[in-house]
Parts: structure tokens; sequence; C-alpha cells
């Protein structure tokens, strides 16, 4: 990025991981942290300019298109230096996992080595297995916690960034094309005569781990190995990757043989599994579509429209905002974006979410809106009001889609980091709080409870997958490996501080947000009605989208996976 950019470094400031740009910089201010690093277009090209002129889409169109996104992220694929890097959520959350207290570093010396899983169908004694059940249960979660979550940092590029392209390319249907040397590399799962329940084995095997009979644990990884397969059916795959998070949990270690397949997912293999994940699946559109719809209707009048967005990655939501606001009558108003992300690991923890902040820009010049961008690269628990700029005259909104899971709750701190950025949220008063997360049941702190629901969630997404996604399409695994893998890794193999994926009902995240200070905003009835049209047109028949008051659910054959709500400050009592 900087090869193309060409930015001195003299034009940076840095102040604790936080800075501006997309503004002019004072040089007589030198307290403050903004920085020139982006151009505005002057010669837009004809069609761009033909574009910004026709108002004749309406909002509805505009912001239920993905199209602008899909260019959004062609644009990124040309980038040099984009196939070097790795997963940017999957970095915070292995930097986030890593940052524990001097104490349990101390404690790693009491953990027991790691035990390889063939190791486990040796015979036991008598007397050491009286021994192991009667260990202090207390003290083998405490020396689980220096287990890390399955995030490794080594990818292999076997096609060229040209190759991932014809991949990523769409044909007239919206459909990826097929790559044929991943597709030459794959076995076919051979499908036995036998009738096997999935479900029953691993709750079998489960239950083996739960009550630390390791020998029947292993017995029964091989038995669900022997009917389970990376590249099968939705079963197939539920069983090989739920077999190798329990086979994490029993040795102790994350080096498994699903790092062959998890290995460093790199920025190229996010973009393609997103490209195919848009077009298959209406989660993701949907939440963006509601909470863009919802904005633009706050934002009919607004001078300036500041949006604080809490885990913008790589910015995905906004280029169909930026469209629709280029097509307002009167104008577009002033767009200020806060792009707030984890820091990354090494010397820049903010280099990744500038990086968005320069994209946003120049998507942002093509339709002639005008844009300034701020950042921050903290813990957000460990964010203050004093560190956002915020102007008492600008339509503020605080944005929060499907990223709130991973910050650790109050089993993890009892100051509850959770509960620390809602209350942040709540001091930025704004006047919009859009706030999306998965519908999930598997918090609890009790294993079992967590692995059985884990299993009914996860389930449904690989059975979705499996509908909507074709079994030879490569970018099926990468969708798989980025929804599902990483998250059910971290929920049955990982305990403590290296468990991220910390999921709740909506009704759980209903309280917590009324206990910091919002009340419900009803959704505008149009834009469900347009949304659920949405989903019957273009998406499978059995995609659930319903409302029920203020809450928008999506689904999968009845089974709620993501809620949506928009909410307002409550008045101080």
């Amino acid at each position: 990025m900087d090869a193309i950019l060409k930015v001195a470094v003299d034009g940076f400031k840095f102040d604790n991981g936080s800075g501006s740009c997309c503004k002019p910089r004072n040089n007589t201010d030198s307290g403050t942290s903004r920085f020139t690093c982006f151009y505005e277009s002057k010669n837009p090209s004809p069609t761009e300019s033909t574009e910004s002129q026709n108002p004749s889409l309406t909002e509805s169109t505009e912001c239920s298109e993905y199209h602008p996104v899909l260019k959004y992220i062609n644009d990124m694929l040309m980038e040099e230096d984009l196939e070097g890097q790795s997963c940017m959520l999957e970095d915070s959350l292995a930097l986030q996992a890593a940052e524990r207290s001097f104490f349990e570093v101390l404690q790693e010396g009491q953990t027991p080595p790691p035990t390889s899983i063939t190791s486990l169908l040796q015979p036991i004694s008598e007397e050491a297995t009286r021994k192991y059940r009667l260990r202090d249960e207390d003290d083998l979660e405490g020396g689980r916690r220096s287990k890390l979550p399955a995030i490794s940092t080594v990818d292999e590029l076997a096609e060229t960034m040209e190759e991932v392209l014809l991949v990523c390319q769409n044909n007239n249907h919206g459909e990826a094309t097929q790559n044929k040397t991943g597709r030459a590399n794959r076995t076919k799962p051979q499908k036995s005569d036998q009738a096997v329940d999935m479900r029953n084995l691993l709750m079998q095997c489960a239950q083996a781990v739960a009550s630390f009979d390791q020998k029947r644990a292993a017995e029964k990884l091989e038995e669900i190995r022997a009917h389970s397969s990376s590249h099968g059916d939705a079963t197939q795959r539920l069983g090989y990757h739920f077999a190798e998070a329990l086979e994490a949990r029993i040795t102790g270690t994350m080096k498994t043989p699903i790092s062959a397949t998890f290995s460093g997912t790199s920025m190229v293999d996010i973009l393609t599994a997103y490209k195919e994940f848009v077009q298959a699946c209406p989660t993701l559109i949907m939440c963006y579509y509601t909470a863009n719809r919802t904005i633009i209707e706050l934002a009919s009048k607004a001078t300036t429209l500041h949006i604080i967005d809490f885990g913008i990655l790589y910015g995905f939501q906004w280029p169909c905002l930026i469209k629709a606001l280029s097509r307002r009558p009167g104008g577009p108003p002033m767009l200020r974006v806060t792009g707030i992300e984890l820091p990354q690991p090494g010397f820049r923890p903010s280099e990744r979410v500038e990086e968005t902040g320069r994209r946003l820009k120049r998507f942002c010049d093509k339709f002639k809106v005008p844009f300034e961008y701020n950042f921050i690269a903290k813990n957000w628990e460990t964010i203050t009001l004093d560190e956002l700029v915020i102007n008492s005259e600008e339509t503020t909104v605080v944005n929060c889609i499907l990223r709130l899971q991973y910050t650790p709750d109050e089993n993890v701190s009892l100051d509850s980091p959770r509960d620390t950025a809602l209350k942040l949220f709540r001091d930025i008063n704004p006047d919009l709080f859009v706030f999306a997360e998965i519908h999930g049941m598997y918090n609890s702190p009790f294993f079992l409870t967590r692995f059985r629901e884990a299993l009914f969630h996860c389930s449904s997404l690989f059975d979705m997958f499996e509908t909507t996604i074709s079994e030879e399409n490569n970018c099926r695994t990468l969708v798989e490996r980025e929804l599902i893998i990483r998250d059910a890794m971290s929920v049955i193999a990982c305990e403590g501080p290296a468990r991220f994926a910390r999921p709740e009902t909506y009704k759980q995240w209903q309280v917590r947000i009324l206990r910091a200070g919002f009340r419900p905003a009803k959704l505008n009835k149009q834009i469900m009605k347009e949304g659920k049209e949405l989903i019957r047109e273009r998406y499978h028949k059995d995609f659930v989208i319903d409302n029920d008051n203020h809450w928008m659910f999506q689904g999968w054959k009845g089974r709620v996976l993501y809620a949506l709500s928009c909410w307002k400050p409550a008045k101080k009592q």
C-alpha cells in the first residue's frame, strides 16, 4: 500500500494507535494527530459523472444492490501487496488472546504437556484413572487458559493473483466460476452404506471429554473421522471440523490437522469468500441494507453525517451508503467516518485500519462525496470519549455489526469489557445506535452445554452453505472457514481469555443495551417490507426474515441465526 500511495513518513503522526486522515493538516497545530494522505480526484470518469447526476434510482435500490461492494472489492484485489497480507480480524483476535496477565504467564509452568491423540488409545491403569477423575476441575480450567485459538499465520498461495480474480469473476447469473486446479486436488469422500447419526456421535464424544474419559473420547473420535470429510456434505464437514476441535481440547494444543486447512487466511481468500457469500446468502447484505436505509432516513437533511463504526474491518458496509448519499437531493452531506478496530500485532497497530480509510476515500472521490476519516486501534473497553472527535452540530451514528461478541464479558473480567464498551456507546450520545449480532446460546461457562448449542447452530450454517453454494465451489471452504470453523474452534477447544467467541441471545443483548442507557427504536415498516421482498426475489426460499417490534431476525429453516435492532439514548433521570 505504501508503494502505491508514495506518502512520506513525515506526513504521519501517531498517538496511541489513533489518528485521522482525509483532512488537510494544519501545520501550526502540532498537537493534533491529523495527517494528509489522500488527494481529491479532479477528473472523474464520464461514467462516474453520469451516475452521480442521475437520481432515477431510489434509496432502496441503492442500498439493496451489492454491486458497489463488489466494485470496492475488485479495487482491493488490484492492490499490489494484498496477497501477502493475512486476515485482519484473525490477527487482532490472536493478539487479544495473547495479552494475558503476568499471573497467567507464571501459571504456564503448571500446565500439563500436550498429549498425542494416539497415546490416548493406550490402556490406562485403574489407579491412574481414579486419580485423574478426582483431579480438581478448577485446576484443569486454569491450565486451559494458556491455550490460543486456532489462528495461524502461514498460508499456501498455490494460485496466482490472476487465477484468484478468475475464481471471483461473476458470470451473468451472479455465480463464481470454478477453479479447475483446486478441484482436481480434492478427493470425493466415500459414502458409507450404513447411516450414521453424526450429531449423536459428536455428543457422545463431548460427554466423554467432559467426564475426562480420554480413552472413550479417542475411540469416538476415530469413529467420527471414519464418516467425515472436510470436503463432503454438510454432515461430513460438521463432523470433521468438530472432531478437530475436540481433539485440540483433549490434547491441550491447538496444533491439529485443521492447521493445514486453516493456516494463514490471506486477504485474497477473505475477499474471495466474501464475494461468494454476499451472492449466496443474504445475512450480511440484509444487515447492511437495513442499517444503511435507516441511516439515510435519519440523515435526510443533515449537513454532516458522522458514523462511528466499531469493527470497521475493510469497510464493506459503506460503499452502498456512499453511492446512495451521492444521489441525495440537494447534494451529499459531509461524511465523517471514525473507524475503530482492535490493534494489530507489530509496531504499527493501526496500519490496517488506516488502509481501510484510504480505500473509502478513493471510493468517495468517485462519487464526489466529501469525506473525512479518523481511526482508533485499541481494545474497545480502553477507549475514552475524549479520543472521539464529535461535533455538536453533526448527526452522529454508532454502528456495530456482528463484532461485539468478540469483546470479553464478565466471565473473563469482573469489570465486563462488553458492558464498558456499551457504556461508551451511550456516552457518545448518538442520534442512532445500530446493532447486529449472532443469535447464539453457546456462551455457557459449562463445556457440554456450550458444545450442544454450538452443534445446533453450526449444523444450520453448514446446511445453509450446502444448499446455497455447490460442493465443488472452492469458495465454499473459505466461507465456512471464516464464518464457522474459527469460532467453533474457539468455543470448543478453548477456555478463559483464549475463548474469544462469546455470542449471546438477542434477549441477553437487549438487557445489556437497556442497562447501558438506550431505548429501542422501531424499525421502519417500509424497510422491513422491502427487505422481505429482496430475500424472496434473490435468495433461497428457506431463508427467513421476520421482525418483532424493534428486532429484525434472520434465519435458516426456522432457526434464528442473526438479530438486528436500532436504539436511541434514553433520557437520563
